[in-house]
């Protein structure tokens, strides 16, 4: 069987098999996760070849020389850091004033110092305006604070967000609601049409494959019958894989000021962290925001190696209510480079000795 072709019925999916061959399947529930696929800007059209998508880049043939990426998402800086490594001359272009602008300032401003260090260029503040790519080498018209500047490179990489892929699949023919290009569900993720739901990037929430994992899990759950609880989606662990990682879970500072909490900040760096010095990985850090009043884990924010699996102590830690003083009680290892977290905490209630 091929994937979705279209929704036919509320209980029916049209499909196309291997020897094209179209037939209509029936059942009683019918889940919709037809995913995403790169964003396309009107000024910066992906032809597969130039000018490239995620999927492409995952794929060239041969190693350019030179890249620009446009965007510094976690699709973007992965992409960035990947052809780095690997020799080709890298430029990120960010329309924000900071790299990675979902994360914490904090992680942002070092992750763009150590991005720096290894090479890549930087343009924060800027917009590629044009592409020109009727030369050998690609011509991208980059509008800055100070100007416009003319980049050229083999490659250009639009990493500027997603598209869900939703059209042409009958949601139109059935009446079932979208609000722009996701579709509607409910805390069970069931359309306004019953048997019908959605899943993973196609409806609203980060689209993580471990976010679609569990709405998947939930939502056959619940068409089972099982008693579940509904997603917190403030509770959502967002990884960055590059060197270094990237790792955070709830609110950054900026947004637990904006939201009217009093504060306990820790931060506690690699750099005085045994494990992390004897491995070479000396960079980076961990920062915890708790709310003062009353201990409340309001997030947890990390930079470094290994942190991507790390976070998932901060994540059971908020799920499960932890204050700070319990983590401070909860003995960790030593050296690891988990223990981080706890000097972290350590440093937000003036307890902290290794530093």
């Amino acid at each position: 069987m091929k994937v979705l072709e279209s929704l036919k019925a509320e209980k029916k999916v049209q499909v196309t098999d291997k020897d094209k061959k179209t037939k209509e399947v029936e059942a009683d529930h019918i889940i919709v996760a037809t995913g995403a696929r790169s964003r396309e800007l009107p000024n910066l059209k992906q032809d597969g070849k130039k000018v490239i998508g995620y999927r492409e880049a995952m794929t060239l043939k041969t190693q350019p020389k030179s890249m620009i990426v446009v965007g510094s998402g976690a699709i973007g800086v992965e992409f960035a850091h990947f052809y780095n490594a690997m020799g080709t001359e890298v430029t990120v272009v960010e329309f924000l004033p900071n790299l990675v602008p979902l994360e914490d300032e904090d992680v942002s401003k070092q992750f763009e110092r150590s991005v720096k260090k290894a090479g890549i260029k930087v343009m924060t503040n800027s917009s590629v305006e044009s592409v020109d790519t009727s030369g050998k080498m690609i011509k991208a018209k980059v509008k800055t604070k100070k100007g416009e500047e003319t980049l050229e490179a083999e490659i250009v990489l639009s990493a500027v967000g997603i598209k869900t892929n939703i059209e042409n699949i009958g949601l139109e023919e059935l009446g079932i609601k979208t609000d722009k290009d996701k579709i509607v569900v409910n805390e069970w993720y069931e359309t306004n049409v019953a048997g019908i739901y959605a899943i993973g990037d196609v409806v609203d929430g980060p689209a993580l494959a471990h976010v679609a994992s569990a709405e998947g899990i939930t939502c056959v759950e619940k068409i089972a019958g099982v008693h579940v609880e509904a997603i917190d989606y403030g509770n959502i662990p967002g990884c960055t894989y590059a060197t270094p990682e990237i790792a955070s879970v709830g609110m950054t500072e900026k947004q637990a000021k904006e939201a009217g909490y009093e504060l306990k900040v820790g931060k506690f760096p690699f750099s005085a962290s045994g494990k992390a010095k004897a491995a070479g990985t000396p960079d980076g850090f961990v920062k915890v925001i708790f709310d003062a009043k009353y201990g409340e884990w309001l997030g947890c924010h990390m930079i470094g190696a290994g942190v991507t699996d790390m976070i998932a102590e901060a994540v059971l830690g908020r799920k499960l209510e932890t204050t700070g003083h319990e983590v401070l009680k909860a003995i960790h290892p030593h050296p690891t480079m988990s223990e981080a977290v706890m000097e972290a905490v350590a440093a937000a209630y003036d307890e902290v000795i290794h530093l």
